[in-house]
């Protein structure tokens, strides 16, 4: 199977299904030096474990990592970090009924279509929980990233109707849903609790804000900041849109209001006086914060009545059970985080390059 690896010079493979013996992730071109031990990974890994409300799946897994090779006395080396974290709860037994059919709005019928062979327990590699070795490299990328000034602050912006009024970082980790806005995030859960009560799922819209990188970084044409990014978001399963700045809404605009007024900051620096662009142009980073938002589909496994159909080609109606979030977004906020510092950190590795004078700079002594 082609299509496991992200990334050019900071590289990840993920490998591992959902009920296989565990889940996995090697990370290659990380720069040695940095301090990293399985507690840094944990704490990310921490944010997208199963368990944690009654809005998650309550499959038992603590997620815990083990880091097996790249870090010497509490430092990567500059070798490939392999991490390990080991499936504890499988229960294949709840999936056997479904090899017979195609459930709707999973990936069951285009992986039989494409390979001839499935892993129906819990999807294999399609499913949710091959974000895992993402979310444990993403912690690296933030480590890295965070020696240069960048940090990240991604939220739920929405669930289903319900979307926030107000912004308020400390509350991001006060409500289940991971809401920046504690009235909003109050409404969404009773929502939510009518979801469940009709056997249904919502989606909702992520937002993410990077500050504190330079402008330059990216390039124009094929390897553009904005292009990496969406294909990064997008790669995660259950992403179905991604927009930066005003996103669409800048089709309804004019250019004399879409366009961003550059100015002289209060530091005497060249800034921005509105950042409808969402802190790119051309495809490279212009100094403002990036602000981009996804939009997250419904979890597709609800327990109410569907149309499908067998393997043999009967149209048949089936009710889907086992263990399933019925809403995938707040668990997803953390994977949508590490695939963007992923691909901030890999850029900034790249525009290292960018410039002859940086080069000689570098190896002159």
């Amino acid at each position: 199977m082609a299509g496991s690896s992200f990334g050019n010079i900071l590289k990840i493979t993920t490998w591992g299904e959902s009920h296989g013996k565990g889940i996995g992730v090697v990370v290659d071109g990380c720069p040695a030096g940095i301090e990293l031990s399985e507690e840094d990974i944990q704490i990310y890994l921490d944010r997208r474990k199963p368990g944690q409300s009654r809005y998650t799946t309550q499959r038992n897994e603590s997620d815990a990592v083990e880091i097996l090779s790249g870090i010497f006395e509490g430092k990567t080396t500059g070798t490939p970090i392999s991490m390990v974290i080991f499936n504890q709860d499988q229960k294949s037994r709840d999936y056997s009924e479904i090899a017979s059919y195609y459930r709707p709005g999973h990936a069951d019928y285009t992986f039989d279509t494409k390979y001839g062979f499935r892993d129906y327990r819990g999807g294999g590699r399609s499913s949710g929980r091959e974000t895992i070795g993402r979310v444990a490299a993403g912690a690296i990328a933030a480590k890295l990233l965070k020696q240069l000034g960048i940090t990240c602050t991604t939220y739920t912006r929405s669930i289903g109707p319900v979307e926030i009024q107000s912004f308020d970082a400390d509350a991001i980790c006060d409500n289940p849903l991971y809401m920046p806005d504690a009235s909003a995030a109050r409404k969404a859960q009773e929502y939510l609790e009518t979801c469940m009560k009709n056997q249904d799922s919502s989606g909702g819209i992520i937002e993410c804000i990077i500050q504190g990188i330079p402008a330059g970084i990216g390039d124009p044409v094929f390897e553009k900041l904005d292009a990496n990014l969406a294909k990064a978001i997008f790669s995660i399963g259950a992403v179905k849109g991604f927009e930066i700045g005003d996103g669409f809404d800048a089709a309804k605009a004019n250019g004399s209001t879409n366009n961003d007024s550059f100015c002289i900051t209060k530091t005497g620096a060249i800034g921005k006086s509105t950042n409808h662009s969402g802190g790119i142009l051309g495809g490279m980073s212009d100094g403002s914060p990036i602000v981009f938002r996804t939009a997250v589909k419904p979890t597709p496994s609800i327990s109410s009545l569907q149309k499908t159909v067998s393997q043999s080609g009967e149209e048949i109606e089936i009710s889907i059970h086992g263990r399933h979030d019925p809403v995938i977004v707040p668990r997803a906020v953390v994977v949508v985080e590490s695939m963007a510092l992923l691909t901030i950190a890999d850029a900034m590795l790249l525009n290292m390059a960018a410039k002859s004078d940086d080069v000689c700079r570098f190896y002159k002594k």
